[in-house]
């Protein structure tokens, strides 16, 4: 026999002995995998307590393994963040306003609501009517919380967050600009001390705008003027046609006075 054939006949002895001793192995494997199920089902059956205890280890497991493949975090109190509440919890004027605006303005009622309720509360306290209050958020922003212009004007109220960023210094920062209420709360302060300095609504608009030392605000006043009407009327009760307003981005549309808007309000 050849030195080749010596070698091939021990490479076939060498890979049948291989498969003999695998099957040994899974054979004998599967039967004590066999076995010790059998004995784990004897003990579940004989001990509940075990079985129980068992059982929630497995779930425990299960969530653990679901956990990281959620999108979103259990966190029961999350809606507490939110700023929305029921419209159906609002007095009836108010809730009529906030769902007319809601379908106008294509803005989620929810929201709208708590809006709508802090402008009738700071209305009371600063002698405005909310109805103004509102309408100025409208024509302003759309009610678009996170809206900006090219030269820095901000939220709901489109408020010159680096002109007035002393306001912000008590309530976290000029970050706190897009946080609806806060800035819901500061622009009613600037568009009180512009109307305390032109004595009239219409004339504080204008300084609200950037326009007060200019003959024209690009219709500014007239729009939020119209838009206050309609506001009051809805709260009394009229049927008034809301038509979904063609709101453009502030950050698309600058207002033709916006560039004097630093200047004017910074002495305000």
């Amino acid at each position: 026999m050849t030195a080749l054939g010596k070698t091939a006949r021990g490479l076939r002895t060498f890979a049948s002995d291989i498969a003999e001793g695998f099957f040994e192995i899974t054979h004998n494997g599967a039967a004590l995998l066999g076995l010790a199920v059998l004995f784990a089902t004897i003990a579940l059956t004989a001990r509940p307590d075990l079985r129980q205890a068992g059982e929630m280890k497995l779930m425990g497991w299960l969530q653990e393994r679901h956990a990281p493949a959620a999108a979103v975090q259990t966190e029961p109190d999350a809606g507490e963040r939110a700023t929305a509440s029921n419209p159906k919890d609002l007095p009836k004027q108010q809730a009529a306003v906030a769902y007319w605006l809601s379908k106008k303005y294509k803005v989620a009622a929810e929201p709208l609501a708590s809006l709508v309720a802090e402008a009738y509360d700071l209305g009371r306290r600063t002698k405005l009517d909310p109805a103004l209050i509102l309408a100025i958020m409208a024509i302003e922003s759309g009610f678009n919380p996170f809206a900006q212009s090219p030269v820095g004007a901000q939220g709901l109220m489109q408020v010159m967050t680096g002109v007035h960023r002393d306001k912000y210094e008590g309530v976290g920062g000029k970050l706190a600009a897009f946080d609806p209420v806060t800035n819901l709360r500061v622009g009613v302060k600037v568009l009180q001390e512009c109307i305390s300095r032109a004595g009239s609504i219409e004339g504080g608009l204008k300084f609200y705008v950037g326009a007060g030392n200019m003959e024209e605000d690009g219709g500014y006043a007239g729009k939020v003027m119209a838009e206050y009407a309609r506001l009051r009327s809805v709260a009394t009760g009229r049927a008034i046609p809301a038509a979904p307003a063609q709101v453009m981005p502030v950050v698309e549309q600058p207002k033709p006075a916006d560039e004097d808007k630093v200047a004017t309000l910074s002495a305000s």
